[in-house]
């Protein structure tokens, strides 16, 4: 799964050893944490498309049962488009989707529902492959990523498996404890530091601009190759807060040339049809770079993905099924096409 981490080539006079991808190495240093070890490539693999088919099973099961001994008349559409709103995949998605299913139908001559429910695949599938996009490391150094969120929707916890991850793939990674408004927030990412070796860069109180351009400095000086800054959730509605979100990416960008290099946007899946809001209002203001859609365990409103591909289609890095280290893996549309009408 970590293969989809890309490494972009540097010049040829300091050639960078390519990121690959092997069997991860479980770090030497957190033998108390057994849930945070990853592990063999072939049963991780397995292991994800279990667990992610049983976190979109209840969008799935929603889609699925249509075509069990289904006709192939209004009625199936009917349901369909039910289904697809209720899996909040959004009006425009939908009719996109059924409209598009229609036409294949009565092109392909397709005359059983088997057919049909193959047929939404392939649509669904070349709806959502925009959205896969691989995770370049190495570009710059360091590669300064800023990460951002509504609250609740898992902003820091991510980071610290985000950070897990890049140190699998070789990565040395520094941390800004950005949000200095949640005190629990700043005392979660020095958790993560402190199981991973991480360094966080901290303030008891102050400016969450100022805290970002330390921890970026410090990470130029001390030729980190990933800093990871977190910043305090707030609503898209709350536009004072949403400037001061954009005065930390300014201040960033004094830091160090063309940072962050990366703006993500954490999303909680069971949102719905909010998380496309998020998305638009988060883009608007920052010019997204990627998203990460967490807690998509459990939720019936996975079909939000496609609402944002069709209306606002920014990358989606990173999907989440649960709490573990192993439950955050790369977003592949195949993969997630498979686990909602396999």
């Amino acid at each position: 799964m970590f293969s989809f981490f890309k490494k972009k080539p540097v010049a040829p006079e300091a050639p960078a050893a390519p990121v690959v991808a092997p069997t991860p190495i479980a770090p030497a240093a957190a033998p108390d944490l057994p849930d945070l070890l990853p592990i063999e490539e072939p049963a991780q693999k397995q292991s994800w498309m279990s667990r992610l088919k049983a976190g979109l099973s209840k969008t799935s099961n929603n889609l699925s049962i249509l075509f069990v001994g289904a006709k192939i008349d209004d009625d199936l559409y009917d349901e369909l488009e039910a289904a697809l709103l209720m899996a909040d995949a959004g009006v425009d998605a939908t009719t996109y989707l059924l409209d598009a299913l229609k036409r294949k139908v009565k092109e392909d001559k397709l005359l059983d529902a088997a057919a049909v429910k193959t047929a939404l695949k392939q649509l669904l599938l070349e709806l959502l492959q925009p959205l896969e996009r691989p995770f370049e490391l190495g570009r710059h150094t360091p590669t300064v990523m800023m990460i951002s969120g509504v609250n609740g929707a898992g902003k820091t916890t991510t980071i610290g498996k985000l950070a897990k991850h890049m140190q699998t793939h070789g990565q040395s990674v520094l941390l800004a404890a950005g949000d200095t408004f949640r005190a629990a927030a700043r005392e979660q990412l020095m958790v993560w530091g402190q199981r991973n070796n991480i360094t966080v860069i901290s303030q008891a109180s102050g400016d969450p601009a100022a805290v970002s351009f330390d921890a970026v400095q410090s990470g130029k000086a001390k030729g980190v190759d990933v800093v990871m800054v977190d910043t305090a959730g707030r609503l898209p509605t709350q536009l004072h807060l949403m400037e001061e979100l954009k005065k930390v990416q300014r201040v960033i960008g004094k830091g160090m040339d063309g940072a962050p290099h990366e703006t993500l946007l954490v999303i909680d899946g069971n949102t719905g049809q909010n998380a496309l809001a998020q998305v638009k209002a988060f883009d608007d203001a920052l010019k997204l770079t990627g998203l990460v859609i967490t807690k998509l365990d459990g939720t019936a409103k996975g079909g939000v993905l496609a609402a944002i591909a069709r209306a606002r289609p920014v990358p989606v890095y990173f999907i989440g099924v649960g709490e573990k280290i192993e439950d955050l893996q790369p977003f592949v549309a195949a993969e997630f096409v498979e686990a909602l009408l396999g």
